[in-house]
C-alpha cells in the first residue's frame, strides 16, 4: 500500500515514516504542501496523511485539491490545534479522520488500517432503503431528488446504518464500528456526518434517520 505523509516537522515526520515504513506501507514523505501535490500526481498513493499547517500550502487547500482530483481518496488529517472549528472544516472537506498531535504513531497506524480495511473488504456495493439507494463502491447516494457523492466517511456511517435499519445504535456501538474507538472528539466528529446524512435523505419520506437521546440513533423506513 502506498501511503503520502505530509508533515513539515523534519524529526516527527521521519519518526512516522520509519514506523509506518516498518509497518509495511510504501511511504512518501513530503515536507510542504507543494511537494506532497507533486508525490501525489507522481505516485497516486492508496491513502494520505495530511499536516494541517504547512508551508506552501496548507492541508486544508491541499485536501480540497486531492479531492478535487480523485474523490474517492481517503485521508486523515493531523494537527496540534483541538479548535472544534478546525475539526468542522476538515470533515467538511470530506477526511476520514482528525488526529490531534501529540498522538502515539500506533494510533495513527490503527486508524489507517480501519479505513483501509473497510474500503478493501467491502463486498455488496448497493444498499437499498425505501427510494434511496446507496453505491457503495462509487461513493454515490440515489434519493427522489437526484444524486448525491459522498466521502467515503459518510458512505461508511450510511451503510452502517443501512444495514441495521430499524435497530436502535448506540454512539458507542457506531463509534467502534466506524472509527475503531469510542472517543469524545470522534463522536463530535460523528454528529457532524448523521446531520449531513440527514440533510442527504431528507428528500425521501419514507426515511427517517432519529437521534435516540441518550442513547444513539436509528434509520428507520417509515410508511408513507
Amino acid at each position: 500500500m502506498k501511503l503520502l505523509l505530509a508533515e513539515d516537522d523534519t524529526d516527527f515526520g521521519n519518526i512516522l515514516s520509519q514506523y509506518l515504513s516498518m509497518s509495511g506501507f510504501e511511504v512518501m514523505l513530503a515536507r510542504n504542501g507543494r511537494e506532497a501535490w507533486e508525490r501525489f500526481h507522481d505516485s497516486r498513493p492508496d491513502i494520505c496523511v495530511l499536516d494541517i499547517m504547512m508551508p506552501e500550502m496548507d492541508g486544508f487547500t491541499l485536501a480540497g485539491r486531492l479531492r478535487a482530483e480523485e474523490p474517492g481518496i481517503p485521508f486523515i488529517f493531523l494537527t496540534a490545534k483541538s479548535l472544534r472549528e478546525d475539526m468542522i472544516k476538515g470533515l467538511k472537506l470530506g477526511a476520514d479522520d482528525y488526529i490531534t498531535k501529540p498522538f502515539d504513531p500506533e494510533m495513527l497506524l490503527l486508524r489507517i488500517n480501519n479505513i483501509l480495511r473497510r474500503i478493501y473488504t467491502v463486498v455488496q456495493d448497493e444498499y437499498h432503503i425505501s427510494n434511496t439507494t446507496l453505491k457503495y463502491n462509487s461513493l454515490e447516494l440515489i434519493t427522489p431528488s437526484g444524486k448525491e457523492k459522498l466521502t467515503l466517511r459518510e458512505a461508511q456511517l450510511l451503510r452502517h446504518l443501512m444495514m441495521n435499519r430499524n435497530k436502535a445504535l448506540t454512539r458507542e456501538q457506531i463509534l467502534t464500528e466506524i472509527w475503531g474507538e469510542d472517543d469524545y472528539f470522534l463522536g463530535r466528529s460523528m454528529d457532524v456526518f448523521i446531520s449531513r446524512l440527514r440533510k442527504y435523505l431528507s428528500p425521501d419520506r419514507g426515511i427517517s434517520l432519529r437521534t435516540l437521546r441518550g442513547l444513539g440513533f436509528i434509520l428507520e423506513e417509515t410508511r408513507q
